[in-house]
């Protein structure tokens, strides 16, 4: 399992997750940090090129910040 930590305003998650959701077993997301609004993706390696694309179209519209995955 692989995994990427975003951070973005509280106002744009509910749509995001919603967006990342629409795509079947492409990932699932989890709050990992309430306080700092920090995301976290859980997805299979093999879907990793697929996420960082569909990440990459989104990053200005939700105001994406991808974070070290600790």
């Amino acid at each position: 399992m692989s995994t990427m930590v975003l951070e973005m305003p509280p106002a744009g998650i509910a749509l995001f997750k919603a967006i990342i959701e629409s795509y079947d077993n492409l990932a699932t997301l989890r709050t990992e940090d309430p306080v700092r609004h920090h995301l976290k993706l859980y997805f299979a390696p093999e879907a990793g090129e697929e996420l960082d694309s569909l990440i990459e179209a989104l990053t200005a519209q939700f105001a994406i910040v991808r974070l070290a995955s600790p």
